[in-house]
């Protein structure tokens, strides 16, 4: 039904990815990408209320029921294009729209960057592109991301005594129940001792890189799709920054912003997110 999603899967590159889709696959196409230590239950709560699109999201690498990725590769967050763009031909979609919050905003920007012919219209959650860093910093930045690296290959996943505690600890980082039930229930696996979070530790350290002014302004020039930049008054609305760099850049963008945490698509906020999303991206231009 449209509620349940149907359970969806792919090999990519020789990985599981894995996904849930909501909707008619015969509607219109939009890929959903979460944001950092979430997977595709971040999109539960909004989907369903897309009538007329069909919603496919993904874990992305290292996130809930979706492989981690070998320990010689990294997370950083052009590393998922190559899955997102495999994903996107095994569901024959020729363009789609392209929805994601947080980090998986992020990797939203730069994938309809890199392949503007693929991506017709461009929604990002709380998000747009990393604020550009000081180039002089990539040395120091490498040292971290060797560093990270190693202290977290080591690192045992965390287990705790049930899905209720583990509930607990993403309400404690600013969720409702509701909410953190939905990611939590996605984001273990079931133990003999508990639950264990499923997602690579791998994700909590440095990048080997970030980007730098002029790719910054590159990037957002690039992107041919119109862009609707969604924020949360309590979230990345405090950022005046990001919306100089889509004023400065982006050739076609607008933007709007709703109450609530940075998680506002599961929570009180995502009903008119949703009449926002369906009434910008339309019928098929």
């Amino acid at each position: 039904s449209h509620e349940n999603p149907r359970t969806l899967e792919w090999t990519i590159d020789g990985l599981t990815i894995a996904g849930l889709g909501w909707g008619d696959p015969s509607a219109s196409p939009v890929l959903a990408l979460h944001g950092w230590l979430d997977n595709a239950n971040s999109f539960a709560v909004l989907a369903p209320l897309m009538a007329g699109h069909y919603v496919v999201a993904i874990d992305l690498t290292g996130h809930g029921r979706s492989d981690r990725r070998s320990p010689d590769a990294t997370y950083n967050v052009w590393d998922d294009l190559p899955q997102i763009l495999g994903v996107i031909d095994a569901l024959g979609w020729e363009q789609c729209d392209l929805l994601g919050h947080s980090r998986g905003g992020i990797i939203a920007t730069l994938f309809a960057a890199a392949k503007p012919d693929r991506i017709r219209r461009l929604v990002l959650l709380d998000a747009l592109i990393p604020e550009p860093v000081d180039e002089a910093i990539a040395p120091e930045q490498l040292g971290r991301f060797l560093d990270d690296r190693l202290r977290l290959m080591a690192r045992d996943d965390r287990v705790l005594p049930d899905l209720e505690a583990a509930a607990t600890a993403r309400v404690r980082r600013g969720l409702d129940e509701h909410a953190a039930r939905l990611l939590t229930s996605r984001a273990v696996a079931h133990t003999e001792h508990g639950v264990r979070w499923t997602s690579d530790p791998r994700l909590y350290g440095a990048s080997a890189s970030k980007l730098i002014a002029g790719q910054v302004a590159a990037i957002l020039g690039a992107i041919e799709a119109p862009v609707l930049v969604a924020l949360a008054e309590d979230g990345h609305a405090r950022h005046p920054e990001l919306l100089e760099m889509a004023h400065e850049h982006l050739q076609n963008f607008e933007a709007v912003t709703l109450p609530g945490c940075h998680h506002f698509h599961m929570l009180g906020s995502a009903l008119a997110l949703s009449q926002r999303i369906k009434e910008f991206l339309g019928g098929n231009d």
